[in-house]
């Protein structure tokens, strides 16, 4: 199938940048859609950004013109970059991608991440 594997996680203080990876490999014929989504303590899973195969973006409000999202699809590969950093930034940053693996079945299966943690501190 599809593994998906985010790096780019860690510590950094209030105003600092920090750019994610995500990197799908396996089986893949193509795919759609790839975004990340995060996690914050005691809160549900929300949708920070999304990109579709032709490169166009969707951001949330809260991120918007502070984050980027980007991709390489012939690396099969996501990126977000994050600048001014917020503590409410703080979450486990989830990669998603939208994949067909199997030509002769055309759906589309959602993938994810294990995920990665970002931490800013005030």
């Amino acid at each position: 199938q599809v593994q998906l594997v985010e790096s780019g996680g860690g510590l950094v203080q209030a105003g600092g940048s920090l750019r994610l990876s995500c990197a799908a490999s396996g089986s893949i014929f193509s795919i759609n859609a790839m975004g990340w989504y995060r996690q914050a303590p005691g809160e549900q899973r929300e949708l920070v950004a999304t990109i579709t195969r032709g490169g166009s973006t969707r951001y949330a409000d809260s991120v918007k013109g502070r984050f980027t999202i980007s991709r390489d699809n012939a690396k099969n590969t996501v990126y977000l970059q994050m600048n001014s950093l917020k503590p409410e930034d703080t979450a486990v940053y989830y990669c998603n991608a939208d994949a067909i693996t199997n030509p002769a079945i055309p759906v589309t299966i959602p993938y994810w991440g294990k995920g990665t943690l970002v931490t800013v501190s005030s």
